[in-house]
């Protein structure tokens, strides 16, 4: 075995990780980071700690999400977001593949290193609905440390700036200040602000195998964006989870929305429960310019021609339309069930959401990008 690929293999994808979680970790600084591992010993956690610490992060900010993504990803330790993080941990493998046990405590394991990071990187593209106990819990970890924030868009506010439209107002004050003696111009431009994000999780029996790693990334997206992000659960029912979903601990929101939701694994009508939707709170403003995220399979109970009206009113008021279905990565998958057929028209987006590398892909588009893969509906039909 090649141990030096392995440690790049390894460092690779924890520098993907600490992307995700929105740390600069590009390629420039990953070969810094194994440019000063070829000094270190790569089997030591205090070096491999500072080595990328101190070339994977531009500043300050980024130390505590660098010291949450190197506690989950090398020791499986859980993220719990505007903590500090305890000093690095001891390298120790968190998924076993049954091949090998867990060395005991004490014991000279020179694989131990790269185990945990090389099951994790492994995970990433695996459907959920397919893993293990202790697999779904390394996947709910990595799902809390994902950086869903929203893209920014332009106000009609405006703020000083040093570039951008004369501010008469402003150029007159400073000239009165200097005591009629002429100013600099002055400058303002408009305000950003974060686009507001909907998501509507299909929690119905069909959804079962993909509704807590959905919901989870729902958390995720609360408490990245803040007011911007609204969550909501689909099924017999709409049920608003924004307020139980702002926990800061991952597993106590779930139990919290959880407990919310009344027809977990019922059946599905998304079309009534989206017509729900804009009546009580879209057409008053929460999907107006807004990113909506549906994540649902499109089996579709009641009326499909009902979830295709409902879908044409959503694209008229939404800024953007993403559709995450986990079947979609599946060889062969088409969108032939009446109620995917009624909805992609509307949709500007049509992604999955079936693992962990797929949710990371979700981020992205929630936060203004492309992703490869994630198609446009009308090309994906």
């Amino acid at each position: 075995m090649d141990a030096g690929r392995d440690v790049t293999e390894t460092m690779v994808g924890f520098a993907r990780t600490l992307r995700a979680a929105g740390c600069p970790a590009d390629p420039e600084r990953v070969r810094a980071m194994l440019g000063a591992l070829d000094h270190l010993d790569v089997l030591a956690p205090a070096d491999v700690y500072w080595a990328g610490r101190l070339t994977l992060c531009a500043d300050p900010a980024d130390l505590p999400r660098y010291d949450r993504c190197f506690a989950a990803y090398f020791s499986g330790a859980t993220a719990r977001p505007g903590r500090p993080a305890p000093p690095p941990p001891t390298l120790r493998r968190t998924l076993t593949d049954g091949a090998r046990p867990p060395a005991p405590d004490g014991a000279d394991d020179p694989e131990v290193g790269t185990a945990a990071a090389s099951d994790v990187e492994v995970l990433r593209d695996r459907d959920v609905a397919r893993l293990g106990a202790a697999e779904r819990a390394e996947v709910g970890r990595l799902i809390a440390l994902l950086d869903a924030a929203t893209e920014r868009r332009r106000s009609r506010r405006f703020e000083p700036a040093p570039t951008g439209r004369p501010d008469p107002a402003r150029t007159v004050r400073e000239t009165l200040r200097r005591g009629g003696e002429p100013a600099p111009p002055r400058y303002r431009a408009h305000r950003t602000r974060p686009r507001k994000v909907v998501l509507i999780v299909d929690v119905s029996g069909s959804m079962g195998p993909y509704a807590d790693a959905l919901l989870r990334f729902a958390h995720a997206a609360v408490r990245s964006g803040g007011r911007s992000v609204e969550a909501f659960s689909a099924g017999t029912r709409l049920t608003r989870l924004t307020r139980e979903l702002r926990h800061r601990d991952p597993d106590a929101a779930m139990a919290a929305a959880s407990a919310a939701i009344p027809d977990w694994s019922g059946g599905t009508r998304l079309g009534a429960e989206l017509k729900e939707f804009l009546d009580r709170f879209g057409q008053r403003g929460l999907a107006r310019g807004a990113i909506v995220v549906i994540a649902s399979d499109g089996w579709e109970r009641g009326d499909a021609g009902l979830l295709g009206e409902q879908m044409a009113r959503l694209r008229r008021l939404a800024h953007r339309v993403v559709w995450a279905n986990p079947h979609r990565a599946r060889p062969g998958y088409e969108p032939l069930t009446a109620g995917m057929a009624a909805a992609l028209p509307h949709v500007d987006d049509f992604t999955s959401g079936h693992s962990l590398a797929a949710l990371e892909d979700l981020a992205r588009l929630i936060g203004g990008g492309r992703v490869r893969g994630s198609a446009h509906a009308r090309r994906a039909r």
